[in-house]
């Protein structure tokens, strides 16, 4: 799905032109996670930050009381102070090594997600618990539908412009076939402000967040009658009295274990010891066969 090419041009771009707080979204997942983290009732001697993109997340977990070693992993060679280089989708991470991993909004990324998912797992030793917060399916969807329109608009049809993105059910099916235990998932939407569309879309640019999809070099590129009547729609239909346009962001954040012996498992099928009847004082009624 990802062109590995342009995920490295355009993160190395980002690098260049980044700006002091251009990472502002993976900062709110990353304190986010850790917060959720401290509740964690449990001492983590040996902690994975995956793909921060800053050193911001692996200095959260480094000031946290109850996560000791942080190893720092990253997607690309540009990031000089990385402790550990992974080679696109292969992690290449000890098995069994690590006790806790975590990955804020830039997972998705990946050619291989629940491959990906796999390799954290076996990076995991039992009971270690992975962290991870992706982008929602409504994600940009303001971006996304004046962009169709608008290319539909001037060409007569249009091409995928914005990455696609998991919803909440299906991350949980990811966490589950990668072999983690435990899931828990939920849902949040935050709607950023902007001054204008090229606003948001500079903002995407500084962060990496363009076009990395294989299919983009089919796409001829975006004319300037076209960006002109994306900016005409989204002032339309997303702008507040003040000029401002609005951008939605979702994120789902989930959670799971690696199996291990301590960990709770459900009670087999028919192997209760009272009816639900009886504690809810009504008749029982069998349903039919």
């Amino acid at each position: 799905m990802f062109d590995p090419n342009r995920q490295r041009l355009a993160l190395e771009r980002a690098a260049r032109i980044a700006l002091p707080g251009d990472d502002f979204l993976v900062a709110r997942a990353t304190q986010e996670m850790v917060e959720r983290l401290g509740a964690v009732q449990r001492q983590f001697n040996h902690a994975l930050a995956l793909f921060g993109r800053t050193p911001a997340l692996a200095d959260a977990l480094n000031n946290a009381e109850n996560v000791g070693k942080v190893i720092r992993v990253e997607r690309t060679a540009h990031h000089s102070i990385a402790d550990h280089i992974a080679d696109h989708d292969d992690l290449g991470l000890p098995e069994a090594e690590a006790d806790l991993a975590i990955a804020p909004l830039t997972l998705h990324w990946s050619e291989d997600l629940p491959g990906q998912l796999v390799q954290i797992r076996r990076a995991l030793k039992p009971d270690g618990l992975f962290l991870a917060m992706l982008p929602g399916p409504d994600t940009l969807k303001e971006l996304r539908e004046c962009l169709l329109q608008a290319e539909s608009d001037i060409r007569g049809g249009a091409g995928q412009r914005v990455d696609p993105f998991t919803d909440i059910r299906d991350a949980g099916s990811l966490l589950q076939r990668a072999g983690f235990a435990l899931p828990v998932l939920d849902r949040e939407e935050v709607v950023v402000r902007y001054t204008s569309p090229l606003a948001l879309i500079t903002d995407l640019r500084r962060f990496g967040a363009t076009n990395q999809l294989k299919t983009a070099k089919d796409n001829p590129p975006l004319s300037k009658a076209i960006v002109a009547r994306m900016i005409e729609l989204y002032l339309e239909r997303f702008s507040d009295p003040d000029g401002r346009i609005r951008a939605t962001f979702s994120f789902i954040s989930l959670s799971g274990w690696v199996p291990h012996e301590s960990q709770q498992k459900p009670s087999k099928p028919g192997s209760a010891k009272s009816r639900l009847a009886d504690a809810l004082a009504v008749p029982e009624e069998k349903l039919p066969r």
